[in-house]
């Protein structure tokens, strides 16, 4: 039986923390133990949401509807609502023995008034002079009222029609390539200023992510925020659906949708911190500041001003852990990309941290509380679906993330890179193209941690943010807004950037990582940042949208780019490039601006000089068998000048070259890159 070691088999420098790895094993075991006695974690402890909140239930021999809610610091709780005039002595709730509170409503007293639909909140009061009307913990949908403020909605299964499902979800088995995530905001998925709805998104986005062929969406700001613009980070409703963007059902005919369409849909689930809001969330719910929290600075986000759970707690657990079981139950999730979790492992929340050792990884900055979470939650949510998905935002590079729980991992299946983009973004900044360094950039492209997969990416959400931005921006800038047009003369600026936006996609799709993500636009080149409404702009959604027409317009060159997109996922799709896991250099010539790799068995080669071609360039190739080109950046479908023959067959000849036995001789037009796969 493992102790939690297994970890230091596969890299070496582990060893002189085996005892923390093992003391960390030790206390998740005993932790499962005191959640789930009989070692069922599908029992109580990930149920909540069946127990707490508004649920059918029976008391005596009659029907009606429980309230219950844990607040150990409360002296006294009520319901409130439209259904009793919002009368606070009208329906007091009883103490239980671990401060759980608790009232029934049955249906032959109130069957006309709490009904499907009815606003609710708790009043919740203590002998401190805590008195305040709040939102249950686990109410599944908040609505925003007239007057900005957020209510409460009682879903009744009774009353409320089931929704009926119409597609199974995908059979992983059945999904062509390695995971190819297109990363969306459903609220500024409209071409218009406005908040876009689940409906919206699901006729008018997810064909057009079909069409590139991503085989998975990443939703993000799905649970309930108060502040539209946190981009759905200052969650404040861990169970309600953002109303913004449609109902319930709503939701789930997107979700619905999606895997008919064969794609999984991944949720962008925040238990890292919570929104500090009172009349929203649960800062002080109970009058205490140490109910869900951690008491005192601890208990803030000094970065993001927000509360920060206590993962110790048994309730924390149970809420925390009930949510991943939630939206994997009632929305058909297919997993979860888990926001924050560096700032989860870390006491300081790795704030300032260079983490440029191991020592920084198991010293007594990392919370062993919500390491023992995460990897609980991880261990939750394959329970519930086998197929989930975890993916890990960590930039810290925590050793073991992607890792099983019983080698002493905490569980994910994948972790972003997120050095990545920051790289591509210091290169843009800091160097010209012509004096990047490609043995640099290779080794950069492939630095992750042996045997734990990560998603590559060249831009995400983040880089497109005000402030930053995107790969389209930086090399192109001002230009995106004049040049664009291919009925004017070609602008040597937009030809640059429309070459090196292909070829730094290319080369990150194919080295770094064993799954690929894209935020929404940036696969077209998108010319604006996203800025959401607040202050700052005068609460404009100018920024706060995606401009289709543009990719959509013939006459312009984002279509280009686009169709590069599609055909780079393609290639995945038909070679299962992602997931292999042989990769190889073939060549380096920093002089003359050349990088040769291959992936399994296809040949990558890139040329990065801004004005020199190659006729009759000589590489070496891994088998002997004649090569067919896969893909090129600067075929015309793409935007390209066009210079090289899709239908050439290049030759093998039993030429050596650096280490090969074999080569064949290519066409490497300037700014380009070739994909040659076996004939």
């Amino acid at each position: 039986m493992s102790d939690g070691t297994t970890l230091i088999q596969q890299d070496p420098y582990l060893e002189p923390h085996r005892a923390i790895l093992r003391a960390r094993h030790a206390h998740l075991q005993q932790l499962i133990r005191q959640l789930a006695p009989d070692g069922n974690l599908l029992g109580p402890i990930t149920l909540g949401h069946e127990f707490f909140g508004l649920t059918r239930g029976t008391h005596g021999n009659k029907q009606g509807t429980w309230y219950r809610e844990w607040a150990p610091g409360a002296d006294y709780l009520a319901l409130i609502g439209d259904f009793n005039q919002w009368d606070r002595g009208a329906n007091p709730a009883t103490r239980g023995p671990f401060g759980d509170w608790s009232l029934f409503l049955p249906d032959d007293s109130f069957a006309d008034r709490l009904t499907h639909g009815s606003r609710v909140k708790v009043h919740v009061a203590n002998n401190r002079g805590y008195a305040m009307d709040r939102i249950p913990a686990y109410i599944r949908r908040v609505v925003q009222e007239q007057d900005h403020s957020f209510a409460g909605i009682h879903i009744d299964p009774m009353q409320a029609n089931a929704y009926a499902w119409q597609h199974h979800d995908p059979d992983p088995t059945q999904v062509a390539g390695g995971l190819r995530i297109y990363e969306a905001h459903v609220g500024m998925s409209s071409e218009e200023g406005r908040v876009a709805t689940f409906n919206e998104f699901r006729e008018n986005v997810l064909p057009r992510i079909v069409a590139l062929g991503y085989n998975a969406v990443q939703l993000m700001a799905v649970q309930e925020h108060p502040y539209y613009g946190s981009f759905g980070y200052h969650v404040s409703n861990l169970f309600a659906v953002s109303s913004r963007f449609g109902t319930p059902d709503d939701l789930k005919a997107l979700v619905d949708a999606a895997h008919g369409f064969g794609l999984r849909v991944i949720m962008d689930i925040v238990h890292s911190h919570m929104v500090k809001n009172t009349a929203e969330g649960l800062r002080g719910f109970d009058g205490t500041d140490h109910q869900y929290f951690h008491a005192g600075p601890r208990g803030e986000h000094s970065a993001w001003d927000s509360m920060c759970y206590d993962y110790s707690k048994y309730e924390v657990l149970r809420l925390l852990l009930s949510n991943v079981r939630f939206w994997l139950e009632e929305y058909r999730f297919d997993g979860f990309r888990f926001d924050g979790v560096t700032s989860m492992l870390y006491r300081d929340h790795g704030l300032g941290t260079s983490f440029s050792n191991y020592d920084q990884y198991f010293g007594p900055n990392a919370d062993g509380d919500a390491i023992a979470y995460l990897t609980l939650a991880n261990t939750v949510a394959h329970a519930v679906k086998p197929s989930a998905i975890t993916i890990a935002e960590d930039v810290s590079g925590m050793p073991g993330l992607a890792r099983l729980g019983e080698e002493g991992g905490i569980g994910f299946d994948y972790r972003l890179a997120m050095g990545v983009p920051d790289n591509w973004i210091k290169l843009l900044k800091e160097k010209r193209d012509e004096d990047w360094h490609l043995g640099d950039l290779y080794a950069t492209l492939l630095n992750r941690r042996w045997n734990e997969k990560h998603i590559g990416y060249a831009e995400s959400h983040d880089q497109a943010m005000v402030g930053d931005k995107t790969l389209a921006m930086w090399l192109m800038d001002q230009e995106l807004y004049t040049g664009m047009s291919a009925l004017h003369e070609k602008s040597p600026v937009i030809d640059r950037g429309l070459a090196l936006h292909k070829m730094i996609r290319l080369i990150t799709f194919s080295l770094a990582g064993e799954g690929y993500l894209n935020f929404m636009g940036n696969e077209f080149g998108h010319p604006e940042w996203i800025d959401f409404p607040r202050p700052g702009n005068n609460f404009s959604y100018h920024y706060a949208r995606r401009q289709w027409s543009l990719v959509d317009a013939e006459h312009l060159r984002y279509k280009g780019l686009n169709a590069f997109d599609a055909a780079m996922q393609q290639l995945d799709a038909e070679h299962d490039l992602l997931e292999d896991k042989l990769i190889e250099q073939l060549a380096v010539h920093e002089d003359t601006r050349q990088l040769v790799y291959r992936r399994g068995p296809l040949v990558f080669a890139f040329n990065f000089h801004p004005t020199e071609s190659y006729p009759g360039l000589r590489v070496p190739v891994p088998d002997q068998t004649d090569y067919r080109l896969l893909l090129s950046t600067e075929a015309e479908r793409f935007d390209g000048p066009g210079h090289v023959d899709p239908a050439t067959t290049y030759v093998w000849k039993p030429e050596p070259m650096y280490g090969r036995s074999q080569s064949v001789q290519i066409y490497l037009p300037a700014r380009s890159a070739l994909v040659l796969g076996p004939a």
